[in-house]
């Protein structure tokens, strides 16, 4: 038995085409806990989430963790579910759908952008398998996630390699590694928090809260933290912000692990409190909105921030579909193709390479 999967046919004289994949997070089909845990079970069971031994982590979460969490979030989910479904898979697709237009006005050779989910619809392995089926034999994986992390960036080209090593006749590939203080994405952020402050007011402060991670993975070499660090650096200054007119902090926290601080509820509650007039709240290290920035900020912690005697909260949106994100998202993909053929397929030269081969004794 082999140990590959097969591969399309190959035919000599092919003219090679590049494949791009996004890759999200990922979410639940539907705001139900029936679909809630599977998708649960996939993001809790991957090691690089969580880092503890199987035989410890797995008798937890299949009898504690996954007996009440799926019921809890799904009711997370129902608050912030659009019409079209997940906000994080509606925004990604459109993401996509973007991309391509963006893509196709730079690049004439042939070119194929798809968009994956690191757990949950539609898997890394089915899209992947798509673009090797349409012919693409160079592809470059876009984790969308702006500072690299183990646990995401990581994971999700571990999963590629892994899907993409059982194949018998593997594809170039390339990884885009993070895009934390790309020039465009920090414009993009900075010139949203412009137009939100252009029709509402300046805060007295802006929170920007990034996804947290334990904090042992500080110690043992993850650049996640100084990457977060810098984009809030980057973006202060480019909208010219003195150090005491915005904080970082960190949220989502899991389980009982001490995580990179200072986490943002107990911030915001600090902040309610000392009855801060008004706080606005942007989350940089997410390009799509989702339950971390819809509910988790913009509902759970809008609410402990004014019940604890704050004054105004406002929320400021991911960039989403925006255009200048968007060409900035373009700027780095293209970037990442360079040295990869860009120019219009010569059919003639496809086809007398063909010949050759042919005459070689090759078979078509």
């Amino acid at each position: 038995m082999s140990v590959f999967r097969a591969s399309p046919p190959y035919h000599h004289g092919t003219p090679a085409k590049t494949g791009v994949l996004l890759v999200n997070l990922g979410t639940p089909e539907a705001p139900t806990a029936e679909a809630v845990k599977p998708y649960l079970r996939e993001f809790l069971s991957d090691p690089a989430v969580v880092e503890l031994p199987r035989v410890i982590w797995q008798p937890l979460l299949h009898l504690f963790v996954l007996t009440t969490r799926p019921r809890r979030t799904a009711e997370k989910y129902a608050e912030i579910w659009m019409a079209d479904g997940s906000p994080l898979k509606v925004h990604t697709e459109r993401q996509t759908k973007l991309l391509r237009g963006y893509l196709g006005e730079r690049i004439k050779t042939p070119l194929a952008v798809e968009y994956a989910m690191r757990y949950g619809m539609p898997a890394i392995g089915e899209k992947f398998d798509a673009l090797i089926a349409h012919g693409c034999d160079r592809i470059l994986i876009v984790p969308l996630y702006p500072q690299y992390a183990a646990s995401t960036v990581g994971s999700t080209c571990t999963a590629v390699f892994r899907h993409a090593a059982a194949l018998r006749r593997m594809p170039a590939l390339r990884t885009v590694t993070h895009f934390h203080d790309h020039p465009g994405y920090i414009a993009a952020l900075a010139q949203s928090v412009r137009e939100h402050w252009s029709r509402n007011g300046r805060p007295d402060l802006l929170l920007m809260s990034f996804h947290g991670v334990p904090r042992y993975t500080l110690t043992k070499g993850d650049p996640y933290h100084c990457e977060c660090q810098k984009t809030a650096r980057l973006l202060a200054r480019e909208l010219n912000l003195a150090e005491n007119a915005y904080r970082v902090c960190f949220q989502s926290r899991f389980g009982r692990t001490e995580w990179l601080k200072p986490y943002t509820s107990a911030t915001l509650v600090q902040l309610g409190r000392e009855q801060t007039g008004r706080v606005d709240v942007i989350c940089p290290g997410f390009v799509s909105d989702c339950l971390e920035t819809l509910e988790e900020i913009a509902i759970t912690n809008k609410a402990a921030f004014l019940n604890a005697g704050g004054g105004e909260f406002h929320f400021i949106p991911c960039l989403n579909q925006r255009d200048d994100w968007m060409r900035a998202l373009s700027d780095i993909v293209f970037d990442n193709l360079l040295g990869w053929p860009a120019g219009t397929p010569d059919a003639t030269a496809a086809e007398a390479a063909r010949r050759r081969a042919l005459e070689m004794g090759a078979k078509d």
